[in-house]
């Protein structure tokens, strides 16, 4: 699958006073991953959601931890689809210190496709070719 990666600046807000990320913030890199997937792809994820009335509601986040990344360190989150059925997708992440490529963290989040209502919906088929479905594809 096609990896899509963006690059960051760890903000002292994201940190404690020790200088070390607060552990939430890899799941914000993670929504910043998937959102310039998307761009990268040839679309807007705001405009899914507003043109399409498609939504990716987060059902399940994951997160491994292997090495604190601190303030003003440059990340690098590589984001790509490890799963695509009609009504579910899964990315995959790896969040990586840009100077050494150091593994810090690597997670998954899975969404349920939705309307506006969270009623679950098949994936458009305008947007099908972005995420091919995977093995078992209903």
């Amino acid at each position: 699958m096609r990896r899509v990666e963006s690059e960051l600046r760890v903000r002292y807000a994201e940190s404690d006073q020790m200088g070390i990320v607060y552990y939430a913030n890899y799941l914000v890199w993670m929504e910043v991953g998937r959102v310039d997937y998307c761009r990268e792809l040839g679309f807007e994820y705001r405009d899914m959601e507003a043109q399409d009335a498609c939504f990716l509601a987060v059902t399940k986040a994951v997160c491994e931890y292997r090495a604190p990344a601190r303030f003003n360190d440059q990340i690098r989150v590589q984001t790509w689809v490890s799963e695509s059925r009609s009504r579910t997708i899964e990315f995959s992440y790896e969040i990586r210190l840009a100077g050494d490529d150091r593994l810090l963290a690597k997670g998954q989040t899975a969404h349920m496709v939705c309307d506006r209502d969270g009623k679950t919906i098949r994936l458009p088929q305008k947007y099908r070719c972005y995420f091919p479905l995977t093995s078992g594809g209903e």
